[in-house]
């Protein structure tokens, strides 16, 4: 790779471990540089989920203040995103490349949709808490199913997976966004962790280290960056720019495929 190669992938993730530190949907800035630069897409998919773990790693810890209280809930939710992303991986090296792709645009949709209706399902979340004093059941069951076909979709490609994770939460639960953008964070990093690791065992021949690594330094800075401004965002405006990088995806997805 030549220089302005190396700078444009450095540069690219930086943009993706901000944006994915905020939102989500990083690899649709990475994955489109490396094939422009003409990298064979399956390489670049899996290279570019193991670099962005780094970036993952360092939003999140940036994220920690906000989510203090919530390690039952993380705790409850872990397993599934782990479980999600086994699958996804292996699903990625067994299929044809197109077989997930039609699903796509529609979980994107979803998690959009969920975001816009985010503060009435989460006030109505809060009123059958109120009511009832417990926690729904049907709502924990439909949350770590929901994040479990996320981290299915994660480990298989991750491009909007904050978008679609951040949708879930905000509809199935009663903390504020940040916390959830926190929370949305370390389930995100551990589905491209694992996801990560299944390549790295199953096909090593299909990680491009240099690649990795050149992403990985430009997520970690990414990420730093994400986790310093997006916590001072108001609710609203994160709200807003979820929807709109959703949207973004959306319309790369259908349209530009």
């Amino acid at each position: 790779m030549s220089w302005l190669e190396i700078g444009a992938v450095v540069l690219a993730a930086v943009w993706a471990g901000g944006i994915n530190t905020v939102v989500g949907s990083g690899t649709l800035v990475t994955f489109p540089t490396l094939l422009v630069l003409g990298v064979p897409p399956l390489t670049a998919n899996i290279s570019n989920s193991v670099g962005l773990v780094a970036g993952g790693i360092s939003g999140t810890l940036g994220y920690l203040p906000e989510m203090k209280g919530m390690g039952r809930k993380v705790a409850q939710l872990i397993p599934m995103s782990v479980v999600g992303a086994i699958i996804g991986a292996l699903l990625l090296l067994v299929l044809p490349a197109d077989a997930f792709a039609a699903i796509v645009p529609v979980l994107i949709a979803v998690g959009i949709v969920l975001v816009v209706l985010g503060p009435r399902l989460s006030a109505w979340s809060r009123r059958q808490h109120r009511e009832g004093g417990t926690v729904p059941l049907w709502h924990l069951v439909a949350l770590m199913a929901g994040v479990l076909l996320a981290g299915v979709y994660g480990g298989y490609f991750g491009a909007a997976q904050g978008v679609i994770l951040i949708g879930l939460l905000s509809a199935l639960s009663t903390e504020r966004l940040q916390a959830l953008n926190g929370l949305k964070n370390v389930l995100g990093t551990i589905v491209n962790a694992v996801a990560s690791l299944v390549f790295i065992v199953v096909e090593p021949d299909l990680v491009d280290w240099r690649i990795a690594g050149l992403v990985a330094v430009g997520a970690i800075v990414g990420g730093v960056l994400g986790a310093r401004f997006g916590r001072r965002l108001h609710p609203n405006v994160l709200r807003a720019v979820i929807v709109v990088v959703g949207v973004v995806g959306l319309i790369k997805f259908v349209f530009f495929p």
